[in-house]
């Protein structure tokens, strides 16, 4: 059995339900915009997200979980959508998990409406239903998403990002939308409990293994979702390169910023830098860093009793690290 599927397999039920919930809570009066949300829904990616929502809940509660908990995934599935449709229009990008995106298909001014649509959609049905304690975790989550992709721009212009600065924009842009998915199942059947930030911060680590994964692949050989290089062209300071940067001559730094400033559409330099970053240890010291935040996870889950909600998460988190793409 392939490891998602193994992953699924304690909340199948569950996510089954929620697809139905989830399309339903998309429906709207205007026909343009059904005919898009049915374009969005049926090119769904893996739904880890969700995933993370119900396993998370039935772990805390005995198996079970409530009509809450379906809320919060359906919550922070239609936020989540929102991000990816207004990010292909911030991107300009024409595909997404290699089906056209919505810009590409419909043009920027209905991608941005469309975005802001299922944003205000998600909110309703937290705010509809009462439930104002998944809604502060969910609008703490699109604070932190916009205010990381703010600092990942303005940082990006003068190619200055720290380690710590570094930690702080994939928290903020990766981790915190991870984390909301963990403390909003928590805090479904458990409200008000420790285990709401217990598994706030158990999200947040998995979601740091997750990019700095993400950033490994930008130096990988394997075919994968992105092409080699691509953040190196879009001048994203990333851990492998941070770490090349902090630990090279001068002149070495100079010649590497330059090529990033000045020579990244270049094939030949961007591979000359990859070919740096590689020989200068940056790729050994982000899977380090990523295994540690592994390690810190599943410390977190050690706590709990033993169950299969629990294995499947422990599998989650490493498969967030062992991926191929």
């Amino acid at each position: 059995m392939k490891i998602v599927a193994q992953i699924k397999e304690p909340v199948y039920q569950e996510m089954e339900l929620f697809e139905s919930k989830f399309r339903d809570s998309m429906t709207s009066k205007v026909a343009l915009l059904n005919r898009i949300t049915h374009y969005i829904v049926n090119r769904k990616g893996k739904q880890m997200r969700p995933m993370f929502v119900f396993l998370t809940a039935k772990l805390l509660n005995d198996g079970e979980v409530n009509e809450r908990t379906y809320r919060g995934a359906s919550v922070i599935e239609l936020i989540h959508t929102a991000t990816l449709v207004h990010d292909d229009v911030v991107d300009e990008s024409n595909k997404r998990r290699g089906f056209f995106s919505i810009n590409a298909l419909w043009k920027n001014k209905i991608a941005v409406l469309v975005g802001d649509y299922l944003l205000s959609k998600g909110l309703l049905l937290s705010i509809d239903n009462e439930d104002f304690d998944l809604l502060k975790i969910i609008s703490v989550a699109v604070r932190e998403m916009s205010e990381g992709e703010l600092l990942q721009i303005e940082k990006a212009r003068r190619l200055d990002i720290t380690e710590d600065v570094y930690y702080d924009i994939i928290r903020q842009k990766t981790a915190t939308l991870i984390a909301a998915c963990c403390s909003l199942g928590a805090c479904s059947v458990k409200p008000e409990s420790a285990d709401v930030e217990t598994f706030r911060k158990f999200g947040e680590l998995c979601g740091m293994a997750f990019q700095i994964k993400d950033d490994l692949f930008d130096y990988g050989g394997q075919k994968i979702g992105k092409p080699t290089g691509i953040d190196i062209k879009e001048q994203k300071m990333t851990l492998p390169l941070i770490y090349a940067l902090n630990h090279c001559t001068k002149k070495e730094k100079s010649w590497t910023i330059n090529s990033i400033k000045n020579h990244n559409k270049d094939k030949k330099r961007v591979k000359e830098v990859i070919a740096f970053v590689k020989d200068k240890g940056g790729l050994d010291y982000a899977v380090t860093k990523m295994l540690q935040y592994r390690d810190e996870a599943l410390e977190l889950l050690s706590t709990y009793p033993d169950s299969e909600y629990k294995s499947a998460l422990e599998l989650m988190v490493n498969y967030v690290v062992d991926r191929k793409k």
